[in-house]
């Protein structure tokens, strides 16, 4: 009791200029954390064609703006350095001057106050106005923002280092070369949240999303498996080749030689049909193997991104890929990533097949070769694509083996009950979503 008035009596209570003068700066620093804040929002949604318009114009804030968006690492990490600097340094000071007006329970309401200012007029307001008007506040802010990024830089940088360090150090490996500063979850749940809050359409969303996904696929995860490969037989008489080429939906071919694992070339239709006019049209005089160019083989544990540059880089838009023994496994195309980010792309000549049939019960019915990733993206739904990459895939991995027609199995959410099979492969399912278990885990198996 003595301790405590001795502490009462050796406190020195504030003069009204240090309380103006901390109540000033604290506001000073919630108008900062403000900054921070709403330029990070500005500037991420800042329309990237509107800026480049304005640069080609001669606007000097714009060509500013598109610097800084140039490397975004470095917005990132200045927005959360000095939004947590400011933030927690007008904490303190919030809490010295209640502690000096109210005893020990200044922490109390030094605590609610901040807590309420910070997340009202630092975070949700700023970020508001930024989201309405991102052009203007991105344009305004970028002057002031290259200064701030510039002279944090160094701490920013010092702050990396460390936490690269420390992952290097710990067990695994998969994390040492993340940048920690890299924005794709945020812009990932960016998309979400307008998602949800009915800004941007699912279709967009999964346009959106599907780019950012880019960078967790395999080419294993979006070619087109061997036993869906169209191929052509070198042996085969010209005049029936030229018949199987015609009927064909595609223009580039594989053809094979003594058995269909042994690919020696790839045929165009372009070059078949040059090389038919070149000899009045007579079938018997072509020679398929001179037509053919060579193949281009990729490892199934390409990226995804990779394999889309390597397109671009070679001005190519086919490819075959093989495992790690070197047997061809499947083939990619160009078009076949496009579609992981704009859905399913046809023309007049593609054949519709109706792969995912819904039907008026709820259910779904579903060909056992369609991809998770397909069937997530035209039902909205959420199955997981880590451990199989088809639907039949998916059953077959949890049933732990091949079930059979009218056998029915519950996990995930969702009932899958087994409609047709050809030999070992599934061909045709039947889901059902069921809304009491979506999104539990696995419950239970019948058979």
């Amino acid at each position: 009791m003595l301790a405590r008035r001795a502490g009462e009596q050796a406190q020195t209570p504030m003069t009204p200029l240090e309380l103006l003068v901390t109540a000033v700066l604290v506001l000073i620093l919630l108008l900062a954390s403000a900054f921070f804040s709403g330029s990070e929002t500005a500037l991420t949604a800042a329309s990237r064609a509107r800026m480049h318009a304005l640069e080609q114009e001669g606007n000097r804030r714009a060509e500013l703006v598109n610097r800084l968006l140039a490397k975004p690492e470095r917005i990132i990490g200045t927005v959360l350095l000095g939004n947590n600097l400011v933030n927690i340094l007008a904490s303190a000071l919030a809490t010295g001057l209640l502690i000096g007006a109210f005893g020990e329970f200044g922490v109390l309401y030094a605590t609610a106050i901040m807590t309420v200012l910070i997340v009202i007029f630092a975070e949700v307001l700023p970020k508001t106005y930024a989201i309405a008007y991102p052009d203007r506040i991105a344009l305004s802010v970028a002057p002031v923002m290259r200064v701030v990024i510039a002279v944090l830089w160094p701490l920013t940088a010092a702050v990396q280092f460390v936490v690269t360090r420390i992952l290097r150090a710990t067990p695994g490996t998969k994390d040492d070369e993340a940048n920690i500063l890299a924005p794709h979850e945020e812009l990932r749940g960016a998309i979400e949240l307008q998602q949800m809050e009915g800004m941007v359409t699912r279709l967009d969303a999964a346009m959106l999303g599907g780019v950012l996904d880019l960078l967790d696929l395999k080419v294993l995860d979006v070619m087109v498996h061997r036993t869906k490969m169209q191929t052509l037989n070198a042996s085969t008489p010209p005049d029936k080749l030229v018949d199987e080429v015609l009927k064909s939906h595609y223009t580039r071919l594989p053809v094979w030689e003594n058995e269909p694992e042994n690919i020696i070339g790839v045929l165009h239709t372009k070059d078949l049909l040059v090389e038919l006019g070149r000899v009045n049209w007579d079938p018997s005089k072509l020679d398929i193997k001179e037509l053919v160019k060579e193949p281009w083989f990729v490892p199934d544990t390409t990226g995804v991104k990779d394999q889309l540059n390597a397109f671009l880089k070679r001005k190519t838009h086919f490819a075959l890929v093989v495992d790690e023994y070197g047997e061809v496994q499947g083939l990619v195309t160009l078009e076949d990533i496009l579609e992981e980010i704009v859905g399913q792309i046809s023309d007049e000549h593609d054949v519709q097949e109706m792969a995912i049939r819904p039907q008026p019960d709820g259910t779904v019915n579903v060909d056992g070769s369609v991809p998770i990733r397909d069937l997530n993206r035209y039902m909205g739904w959420d199955l997981p694509d880590e451990e199989a990459t088809t639907i039949a895939g998916l059953v077959i991995h949890e049933a732990q083996a091949i079930p059979e027609p009218g056998q029915a199995f519950t996990f995930y959410g969702y009932r899958f009950e087994i409609l047709r099979k050809n030999r070992n492969r599934i061909t045709a399912l039947r889901v059902k979503p069921l809304p009491s278990a979506r999104g539990a885990a696995r419950t239970s198996r019948s058979g």
